[in-house]
């Protein structure tokens, strides 16, 4: 039988470590195809670099967590005794004297849990390593993807269709919302950002009980969730009309994700494909509302390496996904940003995300 643990042990004797611990989150939902909500519970799984795994579980969750077909021992803990018990017996089971755990996943108190259960265990950060399991897509994680951009981007061409003047972002947001669901969604893959006019300068604007007024611009950043992997695009519109100025950065925006493209392919650097972007718009008479790198990596997590950045000189390698989205950000008055979710391919790249990207005026 293949064992499907073998990665995760590779990654252990790689870093010299007993075992591997995953909580839920995108690399345990990658490992087993089904993810759980912790909240104030903590879940851990430990894949020991050599034997079976184990596994601290809220009782509560245990059926859905036989669903797994787990191989290891399962210790579970219940809300009115708490999971210190639990933690020793697991402890008392499997021996540890090192361990590797996400550290942008595992929160505090479950990293301090583990740290009383075994005295003296030696605790490193192996995040770059266990979610760099994800950074090569199959063709199946692609295929997932490319639903889920294909049924945000429908969406997106029901919202535009009915966006007027005098319609708030709030509004145009909850239309987005719906429509994303109407299309199939099964949830967000983060809350859309709808902003218009000055508001679209904030790169993580917040959707506003303003109306839009004619020449507005308005950008809007969002994704649906599908089959676990979430789209991630942008597109900004122009309110009944865009004036020249309006052109001008659009076109200089544009431009920058054109030349990212270009020079995408198998074998470039993550540093390579943001100075190719960040060139254009250093060049054009707005660099100085540069605020944002090229991108990042896109599956199951909306930002997920690589981060494409200049000084970051890891090798893309094909089946690699990530976003080109350059944008310009010019305080109080406009934001333009234009993001395409992008599978890089051993000649090339394709574009998964398929909307248009002409400047467009709506409403």
């Amino acid at each position: 039988m293949t064992d499907r643990y073998a990665e995760h042990r590779r990654i252990a004797r790689d870093l010299g470590v007993d075992a591997i611990a995953l909580v839920p989150g995108f690399n345990f939902e990658r490992l087993y195809n089904a993810g759980f909500s912790s909240f104030e519970r903590p879940m851990v799984i430990i894949i020991p670099a050599e034997g079976a795994p184990v596994a601290l579980v809220p009782n509560l969750e245990l059926l859905s967590f036989a669903a797994l077909g787990f191989e290891g021992e399962v210790f579970d803990w219940r809300d009115q005794t708490g999971y210190s018990d639990a933690f020793a017996a697991m402890a008392a089971h499997l021996p540890l004297k090192s361990l590797a755990v996400e550290g942008q996943v595992m929160r505090v108190f479950v990293h301090h849990a583990l740290a009383t259960a075994w005295p003296g265990l030696r605790i490193i950060d192996a995040e770059k390593q266990i979610s760099g399991l994800r950074l090569r897509k199959t063709p199946d994680e692609v295929a997932a993807l490319t639903r889920a951009i294909r049924l945000s981007e429908a969406a997106l061409a029901e919202t535009v269709a009915a966006v007027k003047v005098g319609m708030t972002e709030r509004e145009v947001e909850s239309l987005l919302v719906a429509a994303l669901f109407r299309n199939g969604a099964q949830g967000l893959a983060f809350g859309p950002i709808v902003a218009a006019a000055g508001n679209a300068a904030m790169p993580h604007a917040h959707a506003r009980d303003v109306a839009l007024r004619a020449g507005d611009a308005l950008l809007i950043d969002f994704g649906g969730r599908k089959d676990g992997f979430a789209a991630d695009i942008t597109r900004t519109f122009f309110i009944g009309h865009a004036d020249d100025r309006a052109h001008q950065v659009y076109d200089t925006v544009l431009r920058a994700n054109l030349a990212g493209l270009a020079v995408t392919r198998a074998g470039i650097s993550a540093h390579e494909i943001d100075d190719a972007v960040i060139s254009v718009l250093e060049a054009s008479p707005f660099a100085d509302y540069i605020r944002t790198k090229t991108g990042h990596g896109l599956g199951r997590d909306v930002h997920e390496a690589p981060y494409i950045m200049r000084g970051n000189h890891e090798i893309l390698a094909a089946g690699t996904v990530y976003t080109n989205e350059p944008g310009l950000y010019i305080p109080d008055e406009i934001g333009v940003r234009i993001e395409d979710d992008v599978l890089v391919t051993e000649g090339g790249y394709i574009s998964l995300t398929e909307y248009p990207k002409d400047l467009t005026v709506i409403g």
